[in-house]
């Protein structure tokens, strides 16, 4: 019994972020009279906190490469906003060949930011602030302070479309149901797999009653999210492409040499260095990648809105950056995981939901995202210097 007790106290620290999650989930229930849980509203939360979600898990690596930021990611959203619907509402461009164009211009903005950040050596932070303030104003340049719009329904579905039913008249969506019960499979198979390969290469593992424990209830946490989401819509077509964001990203920070190597150097940049590592070209293509990130989200927020704005993309950087850091990313780099970010920009995302259900207004969501940054950032330094 008292193994046991070690055993999940050991793993309690590995699951307090979710815990902190659900907990903050209950309490807007209730403080909501059940709204926030309803299927239309779960849906919507997750549309409307989609370009969180997409802009932190590039900052992630940005963050872990050193703790570096990147500043322009609002602005480049509301630029790439912009340059499509310039592309396709004013010259009729094509759908797709106009988001190619847009993704492909936020892979040049990565690479310019990148050869002033790992070439000339210049800070990511002077490098980023100056090309907020240039995006800002190339993105009032091309928009002439005006609102541009609408965009062709195709161009929507990206952000605001969901998967078709095989059951055209079932009050469930059956197929989101079927893919809950894959995605279940996948989790088992995975934990499975995982666990047995610490156990053969002698690393700290769980307890079979832990295993089973998460097993259970990630298949449970798994079945009832997508049960929610089947009783409205469905699965959209923008949390497929979140899902697909996560495995991509999770298996460069946990599997590929890339990965490795931003790890690396954000625990000491200098020994990265002796070891071989190509700290410069690791640090362009982070940005590189951070910018396409942000190439995307534009997309992601002008199919919503369903028009390109001047306003876009204000704030989105600190958004990024606090989901960043609510999910356990260390500010000086080397620490932080996929799963942890998510989970930080669904905490913020639920307390955007639920303050505004609350009817709090926007000046007291604004403090009170302040304080729950600098708590999450405190816990950080607190438990590294507990750890010491």
């Amino acid at each position: 019994m008292l193994k046991n007790q070690d055993v999940l106290r050991s793993n309690l620290k590995e699951y307090t972020l979710g815990i902190a999650l659900v907990i903050i989930i209950i309490l807007f229930q209730i403080l909501t009279n059940g709204i926030l849980l309803k299927p239309q509203n779960v849906t919507n939360l997750l549309l409307q906190n989609s370009y969180v979600l997409i802009l932190a898990m590039g900052m992630l690596l940005c963050i872990l490469s050193g703790g570096n930021i990147d500043l322009s990611v609002g602005s480049i959203v509301a630029f790439i906003g912009a340059v499509s619907a310039t592309l396709i509402v004013n010259n009729n461009i094509g759908v797709i060949p106009g988001i190619l164009i847009a993704l492909s211009i936020g892979l040049v903005i990565g690479a310019w930011q990148g050869f002033w950040i790992a070439v000339v050596g210049i800070p990511s932070f002077i490098v980023t602030l100056a090309g907020m303030l240039t995006f800002r104003g190339l993105t009032l340049v091309i928009l002439n302070g005006r609102t541009i719009g609408p965009f062709p329904v195709s161009y929507q579905v990206l952000s605001s479309g969901f998967i078709p039913d095989i059951v055209a008249s079932s009050d469930i969506h059956i197929l989101s149901i079927i893919i809950g019960i894959v995605i279940s499979i996948i989790f088992i198979i995975k934990e499975v797999y995982d666990e047995k390969q610490k156990k053969l290469y002698g690393v700290h593992s769980k307890s079979n009653n832990t295993l089973i424990l998460k097993l259970v209830a990630g298949v449970a946490l798994i079945n009832i999210f997508i049960y929610v989401l089947a009783s409205y819509k469905g699965i959209s077509v923008i949390m497929i492409i979140l899902f697909v964001l996560y495995f991509t990203y999770s298996f460069i920070t946990k599997k590929s040499v890339f990965g490795r190597h931003i790890y690396a150097m954000g625990g000491n940049v200098k020994a990265a260095k002796l070891s071989g590592i190509k700290t410069n070209k690791v640090l362009f293509f982070v940005y590189v990648n951070m910018a396409l990130l942000s190439a995307l989200a534009g997309i992601v927020i002008a199919g919503r809105l369903n028009a390109a704005s001047p306003k876009a993309g204000v704030g989105f950087e600190l958004d990024a950056i606090a989901a960043c850091f609510i999910g356990g990313a260390s500010t000086s780099g080397g620490i932080g995981t996929v799963m942890g970010v998510v989970v930080g920009a669904l905490i913020m995302g639920v307390l955007n939901n639920g303050m505004s259900i609350m009817g709090v207004s926007v000046d007291w969501q604004q403090a009170i995202k302040g304080i729950v940054l600098l708590i999450a950032v405190a816990f950080d330094i607190l438990s590294k210097k507990k750890s010491k």
